[in-house]
């Protein structure tokens, strides 16, 4: 067997189906985790919030006619439970004729429960890849299972989807900031990124040449490459292999949530079974035609994306592209881009609290959290694929000078904090105060910067840091209640 044939797509669905689950199970496991105490019934944005706003077919979600933390719980669970029988391959399980159903049924599921955390997430559910993820998940459910192989259409309807999120990310960067036609840009980004992982420092300090070729090796990999996946084999592989590389090398450099994962998922339907096989031989069983109820059904999702495709394939090639937009209520069709312009200093909101009513510097006391850095001799840690919600708003937040309409969020944070709120300190890694909730919370803005090599041989630190501003406080829950801030802005 050569890896030039391209027939032949059952092993490929078989591989993708289980990262697909994988991907679903940790979305699921931060949903149960993290999406009541962000936007549950007494979340940093009420889920009232987005039923107020919105009508159901705008953003339709279980959520919406059921805005309760108990059927939240539940759902999040019951997504993490079918998660786990995609897993394990659940459908081929079962007798041929129910395993098509029964894997139409269990991919649908998947989908539709996890649309209901994404349309009723708010903010902190804005994310380009939940949009992916849905995307994605509702191309599954039309690749079948058993022993009959997956209609080819879905096949190329999943290589239009990587084809959009790599292609859209490569025209965002180059008509983007211009240290991306410079080639500088990753002499800032892994410094600046949303969260840096443990590798981060060492690829910052990597040679500048090196950073050179790493932006042209993205250019390459964003902007040319994509059109392999549309080339016969080997070239799709390829094409393919080169863009599981490309995510692999963010994955060890940085915190990006899943989207490096899923798009490795997705790079999967670029091979094929002949060349799985030749790569690394094993048995697989000789598949069948899919049936005939789905192919038809195949090939009307492939109408329905097609015509779906129009408006995000022209803001893809506009001149004022924009990334990260869902052109339906359902997620089905959208486009992608990231890090259009790189942040060239690195500012952090540190939360401090404390106990004395008239304190001295020394009495406040710093929140830390679980991704985000706040000390200085604390390597950066490794949270992806799993998603940390409230550290990534905090990355964004820390860009302006001071709370701005989209931080409504970090009122209610900075008042569950006083209230010592159980849910809330879930979502952060220490709380200094134990049983005792502080009288008081500001929070400091500072800029940081990896240490060099010089510096953290002397001193075993991750990071220098400056203060450059109070951002807000200090504040009492009776501040808050009012609706008064204390200080706003960079005061130092």
């Amino acid at each position: 067997m050569t890896p030039v044939e391209s027939t032949g797509y059952w092993l490929v669905r078989f591989l993708f189906q289980r990262g697909l689950a994988l991907i679903y199970l940790l979305a699921f496991l931060v949903a149960a985790n993290q999406f009541r105490p962000l936007a549950g019934e007494h979340g940093l944005l009420p889920i009232d919030e987005y039923v107020d706003a919105v009508a159901f077919r705008e953003r339709p979600s279980l959520f919406y006619l059921f805005p309760d933390d108990r059927v939240i719980g539940g759902v999040a669970w019951v997504g993490v439970g079918l998660s786990a029988v995609a897993l394990l391959a659940g459908p081929y399980w079962l007798p041929a004729p129910y395993a098509l159903p029964a894997s139409i049924l269990l991919w649908a599921l998947l989908w539709a429960l996890y649309q209901s955390f994404v349309n009723a997430g708010q903010l902190f559910y804005g994310y380009g890849w939940e949009s992916m993820l849905l995307e994605t998940g509702f191309l599954a459910i039309f690749l079948g299972a058993g022993t009959s192989g997956p209609p080819v259409v879905v096949i190329w309807l999943i290589k239009w989807v990587l084809f959009r999120n790599m292609f859209g990310a490569g025209l965002i960067k180059i008509r983007g900031d211009d240290c991306w036609r410079s080639l500088t840009c990753l002499d800032h980004h892994y410094e600046t990124q949303p969260m840096p992982n443990p590798m981060s420092w060492f690829a910052h300090h990597l040679p500048d040449r090196v950073h050179r070729a790493e932006v042209l090796g993205n250019h390459v990999v964003e902007l040319a490459i994509p059109f392999l996946y549309f080339a016969p084999q080997p070239f799709a592989a390829i094409g393919g292999m080169a863009t599981i590389f490309f995510q692999a090398w963010l994955m060890v450099t940085g915190n990006f949530s899943w989207l490096n994962a899923l798009t490795i998922v997705q790079a999967i339907a670029m091979f094929s079974d002949s060349v799985v096989l030749w790569a690394v031989p094993f048995a697989v069983p000789a598949a069948a035609a899919p049936p005939i109820t789905l192919s038809a059904l195949a090939l009307i999702v492939a109408v329905l994306v097609i015509a779906l495709s129009l408006l995000p394939a022209a803001n893809m090639l506009s001149p004022r592209q924009i990334m990260n937009t869902s052109f339906d209520p359902l997620h089905l069709v959208n486009t992608y881009g990231a890090f259009g312009s790189i942040t060239k200093d690195r500012y952090q909101l540190v939360i401090e609290g404390t106990n004395t009513s008239d304190p001295t510097a020394a009495d406040w006391q710093a929140y830390e959290f679980k991704g985000q850095p706040v000390r200085t001799d604390e390597r950066p840690p490794q949270w992806a694929p799993y998603h940390l919600r409230l550290d990534w708003q905090l990355w964004f937040a820390a860009m302006r000078p001071r709370p701005g309409p989209r931080q409504r969020w970090l009122t209610n944070l900075l008042e569950a904090l006083l209230a010592n709120d159980a849910e809330t300190l879930s979502l952060l890694k220490t709380n200094p105060f134990g049983d005792n909730p502080p009288e008081q919370v500001r929070v400091l803005r500072y800029r940081y910067r990896f240490t060099t090599p010089v510096e953290r041989e002397e001193t075993g630190d991750w990071w220098v840091r400056e203060p450059v501003g109070t951002y807000v406080g200090p504040v009492t829950a009776a501040d808050l209640q009012v609706g008064h801030l204390g200080h706003l802005g960079p005061r130092a």
